[in-house]
């Protein structure tokens, strides 16, 4: 015969074993208490993945300014000496049998190139000759050279105005506008994904309590039962049927617990707060309905979406690549021209002095015509920049499209939602109106425990089911904005720094660099 003070003990300890079990695993430091808003701040100053993706447009930023480069001024500085010994072309003129001579030459110059797509300069080149011509005879056997040169060349059809002098430049300027774009979308998944976890944090943890009250009635029901069985009102078989209930429900409980845990993981992650702290989300999910016009939905999206100011991006690409093929078609016609003065003397400063006095002018101009008979090369450059460009139009317009498909399915998805929360609060209500009932029959032997206990997890469930059911409403809130591009805003998500310039500057030197990047 079963000893009842036995059992009693061994469910005394099987409770306490499982109250051990239950315990979270936590450090010993304060709860971490956050709303929404707290949460979403630490996260988009905080998470690796928003951090990481800040520096694309760091790297756009250092493209930009190295192709803006070409127009730094270059400065060349050059010397030279030469010996040479040769045959004159007439030793009267020579003076001699041979020509010896000597050669030194440094010469100074710095050019620019202009946005026209010309290039000017300026160059002073100076050298000491020394020979064995006789200067008796009237011939300088040592002399200085100098001469002073401006110089001017201008392509005036191909390659001719700033859209082709400044095309690496726009391109990299149009990368950085994609690469900020970019950032910009990689921050708004990292904001929804804070808004998704969040809340379901917030649900598991109620969904955690649920479990709780749900095994509290059960060992009531079953403490109950045994003094009813006791009272000799019910047949001991139902002690059995409430001690499954407990049962089950432990385990349930478990599971829940284990599911807050991991949750809280997850969270942890993305907002980089301490291992082993607590999360308790604050801010319950909002059951206000929403109020919405697809019209003005769909045109904000299309306004707002990151992944279409991207394509448009490509697009101005493309269309600019595309208009720079047309004149690199066109035949290369370039105008030359310089102006300078010269001076000749046995002295370097006299020599000088004549260069600076004008009085020995030197001066050209000319015209430089090519052109590549069929010009293949270029014409077909044209032909591929023109259909990637009619490409990018179609994929525009495919995108736009899709937009608009996605927003109004995310309004439909809000409008769903909204009637779940509705549903599923008058479920509650009316599970908890049958609870309250069969606990009145039991009382009365008109119900047994097992119905009882099964009311009371249809009961669970439609707590379950309201909870789940607010959580996905907020999620299909969540899609909404972020379908509609308005998300960042709705969270009070500003952006400081998307084009990565205080993580340029600090890696430049200029500036420390910083994290933030948002506010």
């Amino acid at each position: 015969m079963r000893n009842p003070h036995r059992a009693h003990r061994f469910r005394l300890a099987r409770g306490a074993l499982l109250l051990l079990a239950l315990l979270p695993l936590r450090a010993w430091g304060a709860p971490l208490n956050l709303t929404l808003t707290e949460a979403v701040k630490l996260a988009v100053e905080r998470n690796l993945d928003v951090k990481a993706e800040l520096y694309n447009p760091a790297m756009a930023e250092a493209t930009v300014r190295q192709n803006r480069g070409i127009y730094d001024p270059a400065l060349t500085l050059s010397t030279t000496y030469t010996d040479s010994t040769t045959l004159p072309a007439s030793s009267f003129l020579a003076g001699a049998d041979t020509n010896k001579e000597r050669t030194l030459t440094y010469d100074l110059g710095i050019s620019r190139l202009l946005p026209s797509g010309g290039t000017i300069g300026a160059a002073l080149t100076n050298s000491w000759n020394r020979n064995n011509a006789d200067p008796t005879r009237g011939f300088l056997d040592r002399y200085y050279e100098s001469e002073f040169n401006l110089t001017f060349a201008q392509p005036l059809l191909k390659n001719f105005g700033r859209e082709a002098t400044e095309l690496n430049i726009a391109v990299a300027g149009y990368g950085k506008d994609a690469a900020q774009e970019q950032f910009t979308t990689r921050l708004i998944a990292t904001v929804a994904q804070v808004r998704t976890e969040y809340y379901k944090l917030y649900s598991l943890r109620d969904e955690l309590a649920v479990k709780q009250a749900s095994l509290k009635l059960a060992e009531q029901v079953l403490a109950d039962t045994r003094g009813r069985v006791n009272a000799g009102v019910l047949p001991s078989m139902e002690i059995t049927n409430a001690e499954y209930g407990v049962a089950l429900r432990e385990k349930e409980l478990i599971d829940a617990e284990r599911a807050v845990q991991d949750q809280e993981d997850v969270l942890r992650l993305l907002l980089q707060v301490d291992k082993g702290a607590e999360i308790v989300p604050t801010e319950a999910p909002a059951g206000a309905p929403l109020s919405i016009d697809e019209r003005k939905a769909i045109d904000r999206a299309l306004r707002e979406r990151t992944e279409l100011k991207t394509a448009r991006v490509n697009l101005k690409i493309d269309d600019l690549q595309t208009r720079v093929a047309v004149n690199r078609t066109r035949p290369d016609l370039s105008f030359t021209g310089s102006i300078g003065t010269t001076g000749l003397a046995q002295d370097y400063n006299r020599a000088l002095e004549r260069v600076g006095s004008t009085d020995y002018p030197v001066w050209s101009v000319g015209l430089q015509f090519s052109y590549p008979l069929g010009n293949t090369a270029a014409k077909n450059e044209l032909i591929r920049n023109r259909l990637k460009a009619e490409q990018s139009r179609t994929q525009l317009k495919s995108l736009e499209e899709s937009t608009a498909n996605e927003v109004r399915s995310a309004i439909r998805a809000v409008s769903a939602g909204y009637k779940q929360l509705e549903v599923t609060d008058k479920a509650r209500a009316y599970a908890e109106e049958r609870l309250q009932a069969y606990l009145k029959k039991s009382a009365v032997g008109l119900a047994t425990i097992k119905d009882v206990l099964d009311v009371e997890n249809d009961l669970a469930t439609a707590r379950d089911d309201q909870i789940t059911a607010r959580a996905n409403y907020v999620n299909a809130v969540t899609q909404y904005w972020q379908a509609t591009g308005e998300l960042l805003q709705r969270q009070g998500v500003t952006l400081t720094d998307p084009g990565g310039e205080r993580l340029y500057d600090g890696t430049a030197g200029t500036s420390p660099p910083r994290d933030g990047n948002v506010s």
